[in-house]
């Protein structure tokens, strides 16, 4: 259902008072006060109400994914936690991670932060994010903060749209130089390669946004390829702003993109940095970090002098940050802003005497309904998709090739969660028809848009699940052991109680196979009872096996398919798409685990 007129009206006559362009809303309180003190869900509130706090105040937007209309994104009902990491942000889900923070539901921000009633409450809200409907809050929060610095995390340029694909990444750069973005860091940005990555970085950004990344070095000299920090005067505080890039972005992605540079958490030497911006006269020392909440949780607990994690990679959406104890004693400030343009985090710090007083903290959702979109966004954006491009021989103008509808979804498909989505389903499916596939592998991205019940599957939410720089689709013999090996080693990446030798993603998707998973065991011993067609996989016997997104440069088994046009096949001679059955593991050793709730 839809709210009504009347009822918008009522809900938004405070954001009217307030100077909002928003056009729909009511939305129950959350957030943190200053100091930390945690906010409650009782009672109506206008989600955009921002009363002023402190001197210093810093915006951080995350993983967008080259999203610059609003979309459908479903958050997880499976984010497990093991180890430390169990019965802890962000590793909480649907009804728990609402008791955690004092949310009630339905609301809209238990819409914003879970899965819960996810299609009825996204009828009823609409889309969420859009580079124009971002671009109005980030003016009117700035309004009410004064030389504000905007953040952003980084998965900005790929990972997830034709248009960024096609452009090579020119719409979301020229897009961030309108939203007034300050400073930025990096992860999907390098898998359009070094050249390309140094070009936007010198001639576009230059004079406007800083790229920062302490932790990515030249492998021959060992020289910082980029300014590890920028120090900003706001509101005539001193403010240092360190970059963290991905670690593992050799392992995760293509390491032939970026041969000439190591990456790697690299914590003593953001002692270094934070003890030399702290020389330099900083008074405010923030990480704007792509490790992954996890990481971020850890290196907080191992370097002293960090007031606050920005932190981005593992999409989590997490509403209060987690004040984590420094090796000294002091507190630094853990937070995570979600994805897909989904969320703005706004921190307000009040600095006296040179160092930090107190904090406020707001993670705010971005309803497109509720928001009136920016006009200048919306004109670049539309005028960029109405570009004709030529990519690799074909040309075309984007808009028409995006609008394409394949197919119609009958379920709700979605990716986001540890294990297979029902969009992964369509694409593990797809893989294996198309290809004549026993087996299929597909990556465990966190990216990849939400379509409803009776909605057009248009070839536009297909770049949104596949769009990447290396797209070819493989088909390869492979032993029983080859798949177990594979899949225990991606287990270990997700699930290791170490989160510095976790390397980002989730459990690769599966079709065809059946299997268990204990995420409790040691490395090597988490994956069992596999089976295909109902008969044990043989360590011995070999197996047709389909997949894409091969990290190696000339991968084996190319069947010189591009993984889009794979599934856009697919879905054009099915004409409509049900899930009669999601391809999910045997979950095992998890009883009571608040990162899992069952559909």
């Amino acid at each position: 259902m839809n709210l009504s007129r009347r009822e918008f009206l009522q809900m938004l006559a405070a954001a009217n008072a307030a100077g909002f362009g928003l056009t729909a809303c009511g939305n129950e309180g959350s957030g943190q006060g200053a100091g930390g003190a945690a906010g409650t869900a009782k009672g109506p509130a206008n989600p955009y109400e921002l009363p002023g706090f402190g001197n210093v105040s810093l915006l951080h937007y995350t993983d967008c994914h080259a999203q610059l209309l609003p979309v459908y994104f479903r958050e997880p009902n499976i984010n497990l936690g093991v180890g430390s990491m169990l019965g802890r942000p962000p590793h909480l889900v649907g009804k728990r991670l609402l008791e955690y923070f004092n949310l009630e539901h339905p609301t809209l921000w238990s819409h914003a932060y879970t899965h819960l009633d996810f299609t009825a409450l996204a009828e009823k809200y609409g889309r969420v994010g859009g580079f124009a409907h971002l671009a109005t809050l980030v003016k009117n929060v700035r309004a009410q903060r004064p030389d504000s610095l905007l953040l952003d995390g980084g998965d900005t340029w790929g990972g997830g749209s034709g248009t960024a694909v096609w452009t090579y990444a020119q719409d979301m750069v020229d897009a961030q130089k309108l939203l007034g973005v300050d400073i930025m860091t990096g992860h999907w940005e390098y898998t359009y390669g070094a050249d390309r990555v140094r070009e936007i970085v010198e001639k576009d950004f230059a004079g406007h946004i800083d790229f920062v990344a302490q932790n990515v070095v030249d492998v021959e000299w060992g020289d910082r390829v980029f300014r590890p920090y920028v120090i900003r005067s706001v509101n005539g505080t001193a403010v240092a702003t360190i970059g963290q890039s991905f670690p593992y972005t050799p392992i995760a992605n293509p390491r032939y993109l970026v041969e000439e540079w190591s990456f790697g958490v690299r914590h003593l030497a953001m002692q270094e940095v934070v003890n030399q911006a702290r020389s330099e006269g900083a008074e405010v020392v923030v990480v704007l970090s792509h490790n992954g909440m996890d990481v971020d949780i850890k290196m907080a607990g191992l370097v002293d002098g960090i007031d606050a994690i920005f932190g981005g990679h593992t999409h989590d959406a997490v509403p209060q940050p987690l004040e984590i104890k420094t090796p000294n004693g002091g507190t630094c400030l853990v937070t995570n802003a979600g994805s897909n343009a989904k969320f703005l985090g706004v921190l307000d710090f009040d600095v006296r005497d040179g160092k930090v007083q107190g904090y406020q903290y707001k993670l705010l959702p971005v309803f497109s309904n509720l928001i009136e979109p920016d006009k200048e966004m919306a004109d670049y954006i539309e005028n960029m998709r109405n570009q004709t491009v030529t990519y690799e021989g074909e040309t075309f103008r984007m808009v028409d090739k995006l609008s394409e509808k394949l197919a119609v979804s009958e379920d709700l498909l979605y990716r986001r969660g540890n294990f297979n989505g029902t969009f992964d389903q369509v694409i593990v499916d797809a893989l294996m028809e198309q290809v004549d596939a026993q087996i299929a592998f597909s990556p465990g991205f966190r990216w990849g848009t939400t379509v409803l019940p009776g909605m057009d599957i248009t070839f536009e939410h297909v770049m949104d699940q596949t769009g990447l720089t290396y797209p070819a689709v493989t088909r390869n013999e492979m032993s029983g052991e080859t798949i177990k090996t594979i899949l225990e080693d991606v287990a270990d990446n997700l699930f290791n109680e170490d989160p510095f030798y976790q390397q980002g993603g989730d459990m690769v998707r599966v079709g065809g196979l059946k299997y268990a998973i204990d995420p409790t065991k040691a490395m090597g011993q988490r994956i069992s009872e596999l089976e295909l067609n109902g008969k044990p996989l043989d360590p011995s016997d070999t197996y047709i096996v389909a997949g894409w997104a091969s990290v190696q440069e000339n991968p084996a088994g190319d069947t010189g398919r591009k993984v889009w046009d794979v599934v856009a096949e697919y879905l054009r001679d099915k004409k409509t798409v049900g899930i009669s059955e999601l391809n999910q593991p045997l979950i095992k050793g998890m009883d009571g685990n608040p990162g899992l709730e069952p559909l």
